[in-house]
């Protein structure tokens, strides 16, 4: 091996080793995903419930295989 490149390979592998060490002695201070990660996730997944489920329930969509000849419009309310 190059001389050259074995001393840039020695600089670099130090450096990363400096950086293992002062990240494993520094305190791990919560964010904001670890403090309130998880409620933000099920706050959002209630919300896309009831969104989707008021606009399920409000389309009086008959379910099934095929919907010719099942919708009817209804009349235009004013």
């Amino acid at each position: 091996m190059f001389p050259v490149a074995r001393a840039a390979q020695s600089l670099v592998a130090r450096g990363i080793q400096h950086t293992a060490v002062r990240q494993a002695h520094r305190k791990h201070e919560p964010n904001f995903h670890d403090k309130y990660g998880t409620m933000v996730l099920l706050g959002g997944a209630a919300m896309f419930s009831a969104v989707w489920g008021y606009v399920f329930t409000g389309l009086n969509i008959e379910w099934g295989l095929s919907p010719v000849g099942r919708i009817t419009p209804r009349e235009w309310r004013e």
